[in-house]
């Protein structure tokens, strides 16, 4: 089948990234910018059958989220110098356990509002784990809970839950982006750090020049990078190779020859539009239609979740912070992990938020199976 093809989905992809950048450019696509427009266009190609969806991924799929998200993190990471922590890390950090914390209560109060064990049965405390731990730190934490509990073998109900969290998770994507602008006008509010400090090293980072010297370093570099990380992760299990990954490219951020490598930021975030991509194509619509009662009361209870998790942490997160972008940016690294968190600074030009939105994603990572463990449970 032609949309199976590696090469085919692999050029409609790229066709994808330079179709949002295009239209992103323009007068009317300025307001939306090419974040959004990557995963809404993924989302129309996938669901019109033009490109596979989640239900029929394809090997494709799996590399970019094995290979070309973590080397996507090291290529950002080179261009960030760390002394913007000090000023942004205690703000996203505890945004981000607000985050956490909002997710385990939405899951608990839309638990008990909607008593999806009438329809889920015996899945339903799992499940209500499994979203627990993927909104703390992603899909490695949503997985563990469900081999524990075995929902992967009740395969249509795992697939609906799959198609589910992906759905809400594009969805607050697309929020999220819009969140500073629009509660800004309700509720102002300003940036914690100042979008000038340390304007030099901004300025290096924000050239999109790709030199053919830096290239032919970028390139070894961010596999050596990769396996480096993997080799260390296998030796410690305990250490996440994400946050591996994102370790050797802080380090050698600091040396200059590394630094200097203006062409990484340009190539990572291309790979992170890849990335984005195929995040919209796992926006799965048929699958969930397919479901009936089940699919509904997935929605329900998961969409319950999500809103919860919103509201708590825009309403204290905004009595504790008025920056409404790292409160978007905090979210989404609970909702859709470090690597979307790191592209939703990039959308709002907050470079110094790059680092952190990383960091609390790979705590997230760390923190969420337990979680996830610990609400399933509760709820069992």
């Amino acid at each position: 089948m032609l949309t199976t093809d590696t090469l085919f989905v692999l050029a409609i992809l790229c066709l994808v990234i330079y179709a949002s950048e295009f239209f992103a450019s323009t007068r009317w696509g300025k307001p939306f910018g090419a974040a959004i427009m990557v995963i809404l266009l993924g989302a129309i190609l996938a669901n019109t059958g033009v490109i596979p969806t989640a239900s029929n991924a394809i090997p494709l799929y799996s590399a970019i989220f094995k290979y070309i998200a973590p080397i996507a993190i090291f290529y950002l990471v080179l261009g960030v110098n760390l002394r913007k922590i000090k000023q942004a890390g205690w703000p996203m950090l505890i945004l981000f356990l607000l985050g956490s914390a909002a997710t385990v209560i939405g899951v608990v109060v839309s638990y008990m509002l909607v008593e999806p064990q009438n329809v889920l049965n015996e899945y339903a405390g799992p499940i209500g784990g499994m979203i627990a731990g993927t909104y703390t730190g992603g899909s490695i934490n949503f997985n563990a809970v469900a081999l524990h509990y075995k929902v992967n073998e009740a395969g249509v109900l795992y697939a609906g839950t799959v198609a589910v969290d992906n759905v809400f998770t594009t969805i607050w994507m697309l929020i999220t982006l819009a969140i500073p602008k629009v509660m800004q006008s309700i509720w102002p509010g300003k940036d914690i750090v100042a979008k000038g400090a340390d304007k030099e090293s901004i300025e290096v980072i924000n050239k999109n020049h790709i030199d053919y010297r830096d290239l032919i370093i970028l390139v070894p570099l961010g596999i050596a990078a990769y396996l480096i990380s993997q080799a260390i992760s296998a030796l410690w299990p305990a250490l996440p190779s994400i946050l591996v990954i994102t370790t050797i490219g802080l380090i050698l951020a600091q040396f200059e020859r590394f630094h200097n490598l203006i062409g990484s930021r340009a190539v990572g975030l291309y790979l992170v539009y890849l990335f984005l991509v195929v995040i919209g194509a796992f926006c799965e619509f048929k699958a969930i239609g397919e479901l009936g009662e089940i699919g509904i009361t997935l929605l329900i209870f998961v969409g319950l979740i999500v809103l919860i998790h919103g509201v708590i942490i825009m309403a204290i997160g905004r009595l504790m912070f008025s920056d409404w972008k790292m409160i978007a940016i905090a979210s989404q690294a609970n909702v859709g992990g470090g690597t979307t968190a790191m592209a939703l600074a990039e959308s709002f030009d907050r470079e110094e938020l790059i680092v952190p939105a990383i960091l609390i994603g790979t705590l997230g990572s760390a923190m969420g199976t337990y979680i996830g463990f610990m609400v399933a449970g509760l709820l069992s």
